[in-house]
């Protein structure tokens, strides 16, 4: 087949140029372009989702460095004859990207983001060719080519480029700044009360966006990319005729996901309609605005795998690309109490919560409302009513491959933060056949872990077996003994003893007794004993389990 898409290419001339699958979003120029009179506008999405893609886009289409007429051909952009006429290729264009800006303290992603602006300057070494730049921005320059940059080189460099663009090409400058709060997300990470840094990365990253956005004659316009809108006194004091959309307002929400006519389409070309329900089940659901859109990224990278493998099953592309320590930091947080609501999302339900647009990276923690917007902001949580504008909105996850992320997220906090001396003691109650005790540990032990599948006997399955694994013990989960496969198959080998547990989830609190009974009766009846030959002591147990509440009985 013909058809092929370009997993990770985010350059829009390489991809249109390699005859790789384009879902057209050009009709955002000119749109945006038509947009009032905004001459900053900030987008904010979370990652994976084409922000750099559209920016490359959005350089090709103005940059008057490039002659793009044919790499556009056909698009939708080209309909708008007279606009295109106007802009194409007319301007000059400053594109910065500010992913790689990040270290482990400020000196080296202050290194990195020298490194960055000399690579940009290296790119227009024309810009001192001939006599049109004054010679003290040529010395600028020359230092923000040779990395041996000022502070106040640093901060005033996206203005002095552009006064340098300005005076060569004699137009003013568009200002492309892909990922601009990176390096503020990753000093907010590393930082710690005595390195200060994160106030030290915000003070640089303010300097060079306010000097490039405020009262700066040499702007055309400016569109800004990023993850989350950052306070605008924290970063954007003074811009004015500022505009920005993030995934709960309305205009622009299309330009950023596929939609689903777009899906269709690609699935289409590509003569794999017949996975569309999987792909929706795993990759949609994310509402930006009112739109109902799928993560691009994803739905590329199981195209590709499609393309090759018709049969391929789906996998979670997004969990080894985007950051999950805020999933964690959130469950983790002692001021205040998520477990419920957690419970709630992992189940398929909705919660209600207060978002703010607003945030600053240093004040995320510190309310509630505060986490939830990130979660909202970076894709791990949506808006379950396109339809809702208001600061209060219903929330759920979008589909099933952030429901696994969530999962995988809930049993590592279980496995990090789980009692060592309640599983030794409800270990030892085990090998002392004192069921009372043990149905006590472990009821508490549920009652302090996040449940999902709606309390599935998988779910306690699971739940059982992620006690018992690391605690100097064999364990073996529904492996063939006797006659069947009981639930779990604990083995210390050393004393030669073992335990069989066979677990049921009970429809009422008052069925727990009978179903430890039933339980039991599956151990004598499928001769799960007979399975373990060596052992001396064989100690069989049934447990059942209610939502969060535990029964435990031995075979006497």
């Amino acid at each position: 087949m013909d058809f092929k898409v370009g997993v990770g290419k985010s350059d829009f001339a390489a991809l249109r140029e390699s005859g790789n699958y384009y879902v057209d979003k050009t009709e955002l120029i000119y749109e945006l372009v038509n947009d009032a009179d905004n001459q900053v506008t900030l987008f904010t999405r979370p990652r994976r989702f084409g922000k750099t893609l559209m920016m490359s886009t959005l350089e090709n289409f103005f940059s008057i460095r490039k002659e793009s007429a044919r790499i556009f051909e056909g698009l939708a952009i080209t309909e708008h004859e007279d606009f295109c006429k106007e802009w194409m290729n007319q301007y000059p264009v400053l594109f910065v990207s500010f992913k790689d800006v990040e270290a482990e303290d400020f000196d080296g992603a202050y290194e990195m983001l020298k490194v960055r602006l000399a690579d940009i300057s290296k790119d227009l070494s024309n810009l001192v060719d001939g006599d049109k730049v004054n010679k003290y921005d040529s010395e600028t320059f020359d230092r923000l080519q040779s990395e041996k940059s000022t502070p106040a080189d640093v901060k005033n460099s996206l203005k002095t480029i552009m006064r340098m663009m300005n005076a060569v090409y004699g137009k003013k400058v568009i200002l492309l700044v892909d990922e601009y709060d990176v390096p503020l997300a990753k000093a907010s990470e590393k930082d710690t009360a005595k390195n200060g840094y994160y106030s030290r990365m915000l003070d640089v990253i303010k300097g060079i966006m306010s000097t490039a956005l405020k009262d700066n004659e040499f702007l055309q316009f400016a569109v800004i990319t990023g993850c989350l809108r950052i306070a605008k006194e924290s970063i954007f004091t003074g811009t004015n005729n500022f505009a920005s959309y993030s995934v709960i307002d309305k205009n622009f929400s299309e330009y950023f996901g596929f939609t689903d006519d777009e899906v269709n389409a690609m699935l289409a070309a590509a003569d794999r309609s017949k996975r569309k329900d999987t792909i929706k089940e795993w990759y949609d659901g994310y509402v930006f605005g009112n739109n109902f859109v799928y993560c691009p990224w994803d739905v590329i990278n199981f195209l590709s795998e499609l393309r090759k493998y018709p049969d391929a099953r789906p996998k979670n592309y997004w969990k080894n690309t985007s950051h999950n320590g805020i999933l964690l930091t959130f469950v983790k947080h002692t001021d205040f109490d998520v477990a419920d609501k957690f419970e709630t999302l992992l189940n398929g339900g909705i919660i209600n919560q207060s978002i703010s647009a607003e945030l600053t990276y240093d004040t995320l923690h510190s309310s509630e409302d505060n986490l939830w917007s990130v979660l909202l902001m970076t894709g791990y949580i949506t808006k379950a009513d396109p339809e809702e504008d208001d600061d209060m909105v219903s929330l759920k996850i979008p589909n099933k491959e952030i429901a696994s992320i969530f999962e995988d997220t809930v049993v590592k906090y279980f496995n990090e933060t789980v009692n060592t001396d309640s599983i030794n003691e409800l270990l030892n109650s085990l090998w002392d056949s004192d069921e009372e005790r043990a149905t006590e540990i472990l009821s508490d032990l549920l009652w302090n872990t996040i449940s999902y599948n709606d309390y599935h006997e998988d779910y306690y399955h699971a739940f059982l077996a992620g006690v018992f694994v690391g605690r100097g013990y064999s364990v073996e989960s529904n492996k063939e003994k006797g006659l069947g496969r009981p639930d779990i198959f604990l083995k210390d080998r050393r004393n030669r003893r073992a335990i069989i547990i066979e677990a049921k989830k009970s429809d009422r609190e008052s069925d727990l007794d009978k179903d430890c009974d039933k339980a039991l009766k599956q151990i004598i009846d499928e001769k799960y004993a007979e399975g373990a030959p060596g052992y001396e002591q064989i100690l069989c147990y049934g447990v059942a389990f209610y939502q969060k509440q535990a029964k435990v009985k031995v075979l006497r």
